[in-house]
């Protein structure tokens, strides 16, 4: 299910039927953003995995790309990075 990168609540939104102005009703932030598209990603080059996409230099904002795709928010593994780090922090710490 899709979900807002900025506040984390699911969207209910079938297919990639995301208008320029819509914007989510949890937070009101705008919903075709890279931070919400599938192909965003902090560590790829630009901030995105598409390496044809011409990538805005705010990742925050609506935006014209043609190769967006709703994603399932940036929050989607925040659980399992937690989990993850939560596990190391254990493994080195003192007792």
């Amino acid at each position: 299910m899709a979900g807002c990168a900025h506040c984390g609540i699911a969207l209910d939104i079938v297919g990639n039927q995301v208008g320029r102005r819509d914007t989510c009703p949890g937070c009101g932030k705008e919903l075709r953003s890279c931070r919400n598209c599938r192909h965003f990603d902090e560590r790829a080059p630009k901030q995105c995995k598409e390496p044809f996409a011409e990538v805005p230099s705010d990742k925050n904002s609506a935006n014209f790309c043609d190769l967006y795709q709703l994603g399932e928010g940036g929050r989607s593994d925040k659980p399992a990075q937690d989990a993850l780090l939560s596990a190391a922090e254990a493994l080195f710490k003192k007792r």
